[in-house]
């Protein structure tokens, strides 16, 4: 392998690493309200008792 061709790997590696540490770092964790919580469970638990329905 040429000297080139390394650094072409080093350079792409190097990019791939960067960028999934940005994302890392750009990631946020966010707190619900209990109501909130209490709604997005509600919800899910209608859409999968539809989806039971619609496989039956």
């Amino acid at each position: 392998m040429s000297i080139s061709t390394i650094l072409i790997i080093i350079i792409a590696v190097g990019i791939i690493v960067g960028g999934v540490l940005v994302l890392k770092q750009s990631a946020k964790k966010f707190n619900l309200t209990d109501e909130q919580l209490k709604n997005t469970k509600a919800r899910n638990k209608e859409i999968e008792e539809e989806e039971a329905k619609h496989q039956d």
